[in-house]
């Protein structure tokens, strides 16, 4: 099920996060956080792993100051780094689809830009690596902000940086915490289950399983052809 986009409500502007959006990430991210628990002898599960995701380290650590209590965060994203260099992690996978769909809005002319739990480096880099830097006209990161996802500060500055007010603004997420951001900011939110199933992204306004199933500007799935 769509949104009904109103006359003179029609989107103008899309905004993307990035891991599990454009890429799948979360295998590594999930299996990187586990490393450094397991450094640091405390229990980690795919709960534990669901609340990182789409979030930033600080932003879920602060709500738990028990859980490295003696360890700064600096200190533990120096351990992350050196724990991403392994060469037996799982890799980082491009989202092909969700590349195709991309590359169709910027042909239409749709200002596009990215806000990512993510640091500026790595979002350089994948976007680099996916070939798609230059269709980005701007970029907010987890330094750009003071409050993280599910706070809409993010998406509301991403909004600023393109010029389009955030009701001709879309979202495209695939967790809660950043459907939760885009609706927050008075943004309409498509969600890809790439990382959550359905029931989990209920509160965007469109779920798909691909993002080339989205129907551009009306924000319906598209008909499945015969």
């Amino acid at each position: 099920m769509g949104v009904t986009v109103a006359e003179g409500r029609a989107p103008r502007a899309a905004l993307f996060d990035l891991d599990g959006t454009l890429i799948d990430s979360e295998p590594r991210s999930t299996e990187t956080w586990r490393r450094l628990f397991a450094a640091h002898d405390l229990p980690f599960d795919q709960s534990t792993a669901n609340r990182f995701m789409g979030r930033r380290g600080p932003d879920v650590l602060a709500e738990t100051p028990d859980l490295f209590p003696h360890t700064s965060w600096d200190a533990l994203m120096a351990e992350l780094a050196e724990i991403g260099r392994a060469p037996d992690l799982p890799p980082v996978r491009h989202l092909s689809r969700s590349v195709v769909f991309l590359r169709q809005l910027h042909a239409r002319g749709v200002a596009i830009g990215l806000v990512t739990s993510a640091g500026r480096q790595w979002a350089e880099f994948a976007l680099a690596d996916l070939g798609v830097r230059e269709m980005f006209a701007g970029l907010v990161t987890a330094a750009d902000v003071s409050r993280g996802k599910p706070d809409p500060q993010g998406y509301l500055a991403g909004a600023d940086l393109l010029g389009h007010p955030p009701e001709r603004t879309v979202v495209f997420e695939d967790t809660p915490a950043g459907v939760q951001a885009g609706g927050h900011a008075g943004m309409r939110v498509v969600a890809v289950t790439t990382t959550h199933p359905r029931a989990a992204l209920e509160r965007a306004d469109l779920v798909v399983d691909h993002l080339t199933q989205v129907d551009w500007p009306r924000l319906r799935p598209l008909a499945p052809r015969d």
